[in-house]
């Protein structure tokens, strides 16, 4: 069993926010396996599908961004996924818009959903997507910038960027092989 999560806020206004930039793949992967979310007992919006026989678990948590570890631990715990079967899919201020990254390890970067999801699991060896969404421009703060749509130029470039995230993820659902699809797509 693998599990993909998509880091966001929950709620219509957050929507297309840069911040839910993990949603958005997540949702993409689930509308190419018509995979449907369902609520669930752990604060999650949670859909499955299987691929090569295996069982692929999309999570979007809804305890707001600072708490997606929240969310995602117990969910690990109930389902029975290791560490090394997760997948987190977030929104990356040092990323050029349209650039993703994958990584195995690492500290939090400042990232609040991952620091809480390294705090519920004890660990920051997990798979990562990282998705650029650039840094905020002069006099806005980082906040406004996150929470913000993106603007519309920069929608195919967006788009794109969610495309290959989807297609990395796709890529190490049916090779196996984080670091096989971390080659690929570095």
């Amino acid at each position: 069993m693998k599990m993909i999560v998509g880091l966001g806020n929950p709620g219509r206004k957050y929507e297309q926010t840069k911040h839910n930039i993990g949603f958005m793949v997540v949702d993409a992967i689930a509308q190419m396996h018509q995979a449907s979310f369902k609520g669930s007992a752990f604060e999650a919006e949670v859909a499955s599908f299987f691929l090569n026989g295996e069982k692929i678990l999309l999570v979007k948590p809804q305890t707001f961004m600072n708490e997606s570890g929240r969310a995602v631990g117990p969910l690990m715990t109930y389902f029975g996924v290791y560490p090394e079967e997760l997948v987190v899919v977030y929104d990356d201020l040092d990323l050029a818009l349209g650039k993703i990254r994958l990584r195995q390890k690492g500290s939090a970067g400042g990232h609040n959903g991952i620091k809480s999801i390294i705090a519920h699991l004890n660990t920051t060896v997990f798979d990562r997507i990282k998705v650029g969404i650039d840094r905020p421009l002069p006099g806005r703060t980082v906040v406004d910038h996150v929470l913000s749509p993106f603007g519309k130029e920069d929608l195919p470039i967006v788009l794109g960027s969610i495309d290959k995230a989807v297609e990395a993820s796709i890529d190490y659902l049916t090779n196996g092989d984080f670091i096989a699809t971390m080659n690929r797509f570095n």
